[in-house]
């Protein structure tokens, strides 16, 4: 579901405010009611709140593919999120670098 949905992102959405989006995971529930797609923008400065309105507005026309390139008879309920994964990793990576620093800084003064 998640690649096909990327696909569709890429060839069929003609919302602009839907480029530059991809799906990074899907989540479905175990009676396959609720499929919940996490999302992700290439410029993580990006606001999502634009980025959700799309996927709210373009809900049953991504439902609809899906069902039918799946061959479901029960389509589950699509749910966007963002996913804050990428900007919390770059965060921690920053912060693990800015402590490397001066941790490095430290060492220099004490020779």
């Amino acid at each position: 579901m998640q690649r096909l949905l990327n696909e569709l992102l890429l060839s069929e959405v003609k919302d602009p405010r839907l480029a530059g989006v991809r799906v990074s995971e899907v989540q479905v529930s175990g009676d396959l009611g609720v499929a919940t797609v996490y999302f992700g923008t290439l410029d993580m400065k990006d606001d999502p709140a634009d980025a959700v309105e799309a996927f709210e507005r373009g809900r049953g026309f991504l439902r609809s593919r899906v069902g039918q390139a799946l061959g479901l008879r029960r389509v589950p309920e699509l749910r966007f999120r963002h996913d804050t994964s990428a900007r919390r990793a770059s965060e921690l990576s920053r912060l693990i670098d800015a402590a490397g620093a001066g941790t490095a800084k430290s060492d220099d003064a004490s020779d």
